[in-house]
């Protein structure tokens, strides 16, 4: 039996993977920060040594982009010293590590899609803080997977499809940024693609050049307002009014942390060495803002429309 150790196991792409737990084949150990304070190495040795694990899955992440900018401190403790911790504790085993990254240490300023060795240039703390992530979990352990991704949902609160669909709840018109583009990813898809990559670094002759950086996002690529479209088409059924989606420019919004207008990723690099192909999200929303508005948002917020 395969064991892993997940780190922010309360988090999204934490929830995917421990709802992937196979008794007798795939055991997931998790652990929220309240369970592990990633920052603290002696307690990060202790959770590393308790059991035999095949890897060390670090979806741990201070995301509150905004936040980050007065809350440096904290974002760098979160995205750069717990990463290293949990390199340090799984080399000194012989752990690999699988550590999620974001689309964030881009400045967005490229014309094409982002392959994994193009330049970085992290426009704000957050982007900064998980690019410092980065590099220590290089340094610390050389038999690392670091993931990077972008616009991960999910079925929870606290992501881009559960505050479209409340707010497609609450008001007519809705105003999303049109200037901004990137691969929205489901965290399901996430997590499949990191069990795949551990089982097959599980096998006994394990190519070294499969160590390092890559992309994994979903596709096709749409900016924030076509994916709010995509959001409220797919949730017309239990809405009682449907919004108009109002395309804005970023200028229009401005917010503490500035966000890359280009978080397309090129995903070629994981499919050749892994067989790991992107995942389109226009077949996986329906599903996910389905169970949202009967799981997550009130019911009250989203009477059935009496036409369905």
């Amino acid at each position: 039996m395969t064991l892993i150790l997940v780190t922010g196991s309360y988090g999204q792409v934490g929830r995917a993977l421990s709802a992937r737990h196979q008794p007798g084949k795939r055991e997931i150990i998790g652990f929220d920060r309240d369970e592990l304070d990633i920052t603290d190495l002696d307690q990060v040795r202790a959770a590393i040594a308790a059991k035999p694990y095949a890897a060390v899955v670090n979806a741990a992440a201070y995301t509150a982009v905004d936040k980050a900018e007065g809350d440096r401190d904290v974002a760098y403790a979160i995205n750069r010293d717990g990463p290293e911790n949990l390199a340090r504790a799984s080399a000194e085993r012989g752990i690999p590590l699988l550590h999620i990254s974001t689309d964030y240490v881009f400045d967005g300023t490229r014309d094409g899609a982002y392959r994994e060795d193009d330049a970085t240039g992290p426009t704000g703390v957050y982007g900064a803080s998980k690019l410092a992530g980065e590099a220590a979990v290089r340094a610390a352990n050389p038999r690392h997977i670091i993931l990077r991704t972008s616009w991960v949902y999910a079925v929870s609160t606290g992501n881009f499809v559960a505050t479209m669909l409340r707010l497609a709840a609450e008001r007519p018109e809705l105003r999303v940024v049109a200037d901004q583009r990137g691969g929205p990813t489901e965290a399901g898809a996430i997590a499949d693609a990191l069990l795949t990559i551990t089982e097959l670094l599980g096998q006994e002759r394990v190519d070294s050049g499969l160590w390092g950086t890559y992309h994994f996002s979903g596709a096709p690529a749409t900016t924030w307002h076509g994916f709010a479209q995509a959001i409220v088409a797919a949730g017309v059924p239990r809405l009682r009014m449907v919004p108009t989606v109002t395309p804005i420019r970023t200028a229009d919004y401005p917010t503490p942390a500035r966000r890359p207008a280009n978080s397309v990723l090129d995903c070629s690099k994981i499919a050749a060495r892994f067989g790991i192909r992107q995942p389109d999200w226009t077949q996986s929303l329906a599903a996910v803002v389905e169970a949202i508005q009967t799981t997550v948002l009130a019911p009250q917020q989203l009477p059935r429309n009496s036409a369905s």
